[in-house]
């Protein structure tokens, strides 16, 4: 069984008002709290609200402003109007989103009630005598702190910085460069208080290699979060050997890391932990077509979403294992009468990788498209018999990543072009039978390329083409969009957040 990191909210931990539940058979909330913290399994009681508050990173919400604003990813208004959505996904195609994009402010929202709840969970650590093994475990806390300040620092730039819980004062602005000392400070600071070993009892959990990790992806964006501080590519080399001394593997499977208990993969460094009864995994819900869940043999059904970008799945070879691993393509077919299942609308449900806007299109050339257009989300396994949420993690760092960001920091370098080299071809080897599709020496473009291969649908997209300066070029294509203005390299502070705190400023161009 997957360790699923639960917590009860007792007396010393009440979040929100909650009542004391039981964990794990021990009634936590009868010990006096002087007492609490002595025991590993009150200890994970005491921490798990961190780990719980990072679920909303694989909502609709950040997947679109990471994946939808890219040319990965796209939701479309179907026919008779589904997914329109008062035009929240066109301002993401057409990178015409404002402070009021109610996606942007439930990221931002959700991303400082992150940084709180660990605020809060630092306190009640730190105040309390009786927790034991105090310096790891406050470790730990700063650093998912520090995890939610890069994904602060990476979407909204200019942010204010906040370690106080009991601090009641209004926070001001810190900018980009203070927010990017903050986050290599705080980790620096306790990455090797943290636990080093990989193993199920630290699954789900602030690791070294998870620390060194985010370290390695602050330094690979440097240029562009930190430009006066200069490039970092040796610093990344380094955070990535490190992590690659501490024991995880590359899965010969590559689906092994996409599969329902995926918890068993030990290529994955840091990930969210979902259960079917604790918040699970809600891909399945946010791709596949209502009439989905009769071609897969599942018990609940989807609300027909998003789907890939057209121009993104032409990019892969058909030979790719990850090409099939990662996209739902073609007839979805009834298994009672091998007959290919109708929409509403009466056409054959095939998913086709192109599609157009075909119906009411506006003046911005935005329009709806038929119900069963586009290549739908198959990375993460659809269990037999599913009847909600799924129960496959989410891997915010594997392995293959400090693979290929070491390999980039290589070549941006002018580093050893054949270890670089190996580092990719050790990507494709499980991902080609044939031998002759591996490389004879990389590009930083193979790279760039091998990333997107590697990472559809796993919330890098974004990033990535900042680094590689594409993210404002023109997507080609029907449902595509021109060039937007650099402004929107950061998304804005939401409008709501600004009424609330005067002190804050708002990005350029906002």
């Amino acid at each position: 069984m997957k360790k699923i990191l639960k917590y009860s909210l007792f007396a010393l931990l009440c979040l929100g008002g909650s009542a004391c539940t039981n964990l794990d058979e021990e009634l936590y909330d009868k010990l006096p709290a002087d007492q609490f913290g002595q025991k590993e399994k009150e200890i994970n009681a005491l921490i798990a609200p961190i780990y719980r508050a990072l679920k909303p990173i694989w909502s609709p919400a950040y997947f679109c402003m990471v994946e939808g604003s890219s040319d990965m990813a796209i939701t479309p208004t179907r026919k008779g109007g589904d997914g329109w959505e008062g035009g929240l996904f066109k301002e993401f195609r057409f990178g015409t989103w404002t402070s009021g994009n109610r996606y942007v402010t439930d990221s931002y929202n959700g991303m400082m009630q992150g940084v709180s709840t660990c605020n809060q969970i630092y306190h009640m650590v730190n105040s309390n005598p009786s927790v034991q093994n105090k310096e790891q475990i406050l470790a730990e806390v700063r650093a998912v702190r520090a995890l939610w300040y890069y994904f602060l620092l990476d979407n909204y730039g200019n942010v204010p910085i906040v370690t106080d819980f009991n601090n009641t004062e209004k926070p001001k602005t810190s900018n980009r460069k203070q927010v990017y000392e903050f986050v290599l400070s705080e980790i620096n600071a306790v990455k090797d208080l943290l636990r080093s070993d990989v193993s199920s009892s630290s699954y789900g959990k602030m690791t070294q290699g998870a620390a060194y990790t985010l370290l390695a992806k602050m330094f690979l964006n440097a240029l562009i979060w930190n430009p006066d501080g200069g490039a970092k590519w040796q610093e990344t080399i380094n955070a990535c050997n490190k992590v690659m001394e501490l024991g995880y593997t590359l899965e010969p499977n590559w689906k092994t890391n996409f599969a329902v208990h995926n918890e068993v993969s030990k290529e994955t460094i840091f990930p969210i932990v979902f259960s079917t009864v604790d918040g699970g995994n809600i891909m399945l819900q946010h791709t596949l077509h209502y009439l989905s869940n009769t071609a897969l043999g599942l018990s609940t059904t989807g609300f027909n979403g998003i789907n890939a970008m057209p121009g993104y799945v032409h990019e892969f070879d058909q030979a790719d294992k990850r090409y099939l691993g990662s996209f739902l393509i073609g007839e979805m077919k009834d298994p009672a009468t091998g007959q290919v299942l109708m929409t509403a609308h009466g056409r054959p449900l095939i998913h086709h990788i192109d599609f157009t806007f075909k119906y009411s299109v506006d003046a911005d050339g935005w329009g709806q498209v038929e119900q069963e257009d586009g290549a739908r989300c198959y990375k993460w396994e659809f269990e037999k018999g599913v009847n909600g949420n799924m129960e496959n993690d989410y891997a915010i760092f594997r392995l293959a990543d400090i693979y290929l960001m070491k390999a980039e920091a290589l070549v941006r370098s002018g580093g050893n072009n054949a270890a670089a080299t190996q580092l990719v071809n050790d990507i494709r080897k499980r991902a080609f039978e044939d031998p002759a599709k591996l490389l004879t020496s990389v590009t930083l473009q193979d790279i760039y390329k091998e990333r997107r291969f590697e990472f559809a649908w796993e919330l890098v997209s974004r990033q990535d083409m900042i680094r590689f300066g594409t993210f404002l070029n023109p997507i080609p294509g029907p449902v595509g969009r021109g060039a937007i203005n650099n402004n929107h390299l950061i998304y804005p502070i939401p409008r709501t957040a600004i009424d609330a705190n005067p002190g804050l400023t708002q990005n350029p161009g906002y």
